[in-house]
């Protein structure tokens, strides 16, 4: 019966580091192993240093840089200038993505790969400009922290997204926006834009300020010409240029939910299109 190769581990290295020591042959180590007299050979006259001679961890970091090829965005230039073509032109992974793989040619490859092969460079050549092929221009990934509490319990009339229609996320059914403020480094600078669920329509308007009448008289002005199917419900964070929010209940008949405190990812869609929004707005 054929018996299948299977890569030494750090263990079974560790074990050929002893038994050499012991004074123990290649042949009496592939014995005791239960491994070709080939293997053991191979991998010492591979994996030794000519100072320190054969060392466990040495051999298998050596052993797996040796297997490495790199990431298929690195081996295959062509496929890496298409990408990099579609990212300058502020493409998104995800889209580049799906770009590719409904060429005529479909490439496939996930956008994750594409995130890793941008963060990796940042990593490797310390050069941030990278960076800017994404479409938040973020150098690292994850969560920001958070400062101080949320002012949730300040908020009159308050409605949390849970009690929201579920009809809402699958967004199939036209009304049902979400907002947020865009805001910039000078103190006063502000943008407020409004998203709609189903058709990915977004909207924006410049604030004087981030005070809470003039946000939720905009926020009527912008919404009062539609018509009321149009106009069923309304998602925000919990910032308090929001706090007025009760005036599109009584002057437009809108729902009003917020999200859970330090939860904004809550009304995804327009996190994400504000994200892209900085590509050409930046802070």
């Amino acid at each position: 019966m054929e018996r299948k190769y299977k890569h030494l581990s750090l263990e079974e290295r560790c074990s050929i580091a002893r038994l050499q020591e012991d004074g123990k042959s290649i042949r009496q180590i592939a014995a005791i192993m239960d491994r070709s007299t080939s293997t053991i050979s191979r991998e010492i006259n591979r994996n030794s240093s000519r100072q320190q001679g054969y060392r466990p961890g040495y051999a298998h970091e050596q052993s797996q840089a040796r297997r490495w090829t790199g990431s298929r965005l690195e081996r295959d230039e062509k496929l890496r200038g298409s990408v990099i073509e579609k990212l300058t032109l502020g493409w998104s992974p995800e889209q580049v993505s799906g770009f590719l793989r409904q060429s005529p040619q479909s490439i496939r490859i996930s956008h994750e790969s594409i995130y890793r092969f941008i963060y990796a460079q940042i990593a490797r050549t310390k050069d941030y400009r990278w960076r800017y092929f994404l479409p938040r221009g973020k150098s690292k990934r994850g969560f920001r922290g958070r400062r101080g509490g949320s002012p949730a319990k300040t908020i009159r009339n308050r409605i949390s997204i849970h009690q929201r229609s579920p009809e809402v996320d699958n967004r199939n059914i036209l009304g049902h926006w979400e907002a947020d403020l865009i805001l910039f480094a000078k103190y006063g600078q502000a943008i407020l834009a409004i998203h709609e669920r189903a058709s990915r329509l977004l909207v924006l308007h410049r604030q004087p300020n981030k005070a809470a009448d003039p946000v939720s008289n905009h926020l009527i002005g912008m919404l009062e010409s539609l018509p009321k199917p149009l106009r069923k419900s309304i998602t925000f964070d919990n910032g308090t240029e929001f706090a007025s929010h009760y005036k599109l209940a009584n002057e437009l008949d809108m729902k009003t939910y917020f999200c859970d405190p330090h939860a904004p990812w809550q009304k995804g869609g327009i996190e994400n299109a504000i994200g892209r929004m900085r590509k050409i707005l930046p802070r």
